[in-house]
């Protein structure tokens, strides 16, 4: 089978497995942890460019990330807390699944297009540092959303 559209059912099916989790997220209180884990754990996959074919040219790289970071807009603007119960949880929304579900899409669509043009070792280095290059703004944005209604929560002042 084509290494792209194996990797595309791969794709699709984490897809499917975070909007589960981020609808199950919301029905429990947030925590630092859970904002900081993910891009840390993510961060091992980082070994792939170890292996020659996964390397990037720097103009790969850039693009990867500049369109990353571009895309994290949309996941920082769908991703807000509130203060329930003296807790902070996020808040659910219903445009984030939509925003998911669209950037899926275009991931398959540009997967599909530029496999033609890009070596499949290189394609998938650059979705990877694609995805980390939109998680890291994203869950750096929520930590500070999350620590700023922490601090009203317990009553502390910046200075």
């Amino acid at each position: 089978m084509n290494y792209v559209v194996v990797s595309s059912i791969g794709a699709v099916l984490m897809g499917i497995f975070a909007m589960f989790v981020r609808m199950k997220a919301a029905n429990k209180p947030a925590s630092v942890k859970k904002i900081i884990l993910p891009p840390v754990f993510m961060s091992s996959g980082a070994l792939m460019y170890i292996v020659p074919e996964f390397r990037l040219t720097s103009m790969e790289i850039l693009e990867a990330v500049v369109v990353g970071m571009l895309f994290s807009i949309l996941l920082v603007k769908t991703s807000k807390f509130e203060i329930r119960d003296k807790e902070i949880y996020l808040k659910r929304s219903k445009a984030f699944i939509f925003i998911l579900v669209g950037l899926l899409v275009v991931r398959l669509v540009a997967k599909t297009i530029l496999s033609s043009e890009i070596e499949f070792g290189q394609l998938s280095g650059m979705f990877f540092l694609l995805a980390f290059s939109m998680i890291v703004p994203w869950r750096v944005a929520m930590y500070r959303s999350y620590m700023k209604l922490y601090r009203e929560l317990h009553g502390i002042k910046m200075i």
